[in-house]
């Protein structure tokens, strides 16, 4: 919820400026991943403005702090909907309906950082997402016979 990004934020020291707020409504009210330019465009149809540029920073604080996320799939961007769920957060992506399910894990984020450093390589951030069909749309493609 956005209280909750709220707290987060003065905890870590960050003032409630007036375009965070903003940029968190619109992705809180998102139904799918949010390009800046999509933010700009809603908060304009709202009567605000926000410059882009300034979208891309918060939106860039915002990540950082673990309260949105980039799809990759899509570069768009959504809100967080596991703030405190500890562990890499990961997307599942529905390729026909653009559905998406975030969950996170410790085990894989533990997993995920060992593999990296018997490589030699430093982790500082995972990013990974899956492709394939929901319950919903993959239930649709078997038929009604379930084939």
């Amino acid at each position: 919820m956005i209280q909750d990004s709220i707290r987060i934020l003065q905890a870590r020291g960050y003032k409630i400026t007036q375009p965070r707020k903003q940029v968190l409504e619109v992705l809180q009210g998102a139904q799918k991943p949010l390009s800046p330019y999509d933010i700009q465009g809603l908060l304009q149809k709202q009567g605000k403005y926000v410059n882009h540029v300034t979208i891309y920073r918060i939106l860039d604080l915002f990540c950082s702090l673990n309260l949105t996320h980039r799809v990759l799939s899509s570069g768009g961007f959504v809100k967080c909907a596991i703030e405190s769920k500890e562990g890499c957060h990961r997307f599942m992506v529905c390729s026909r309906c653009g559905a998406l399910q975030e969950f996170a894990d410790e085990e894989l984020c533990r997993d995920e950082n060992r593999f990296a450093q018997n490589l030699g390589f430093h982790t500082e951030y995972h990013l990974s997402e899956s492709s394939g069909l929901c319950a919903n749309c993959h239930k649709k493609s078997e038929g009604p016979e379930g084939v």
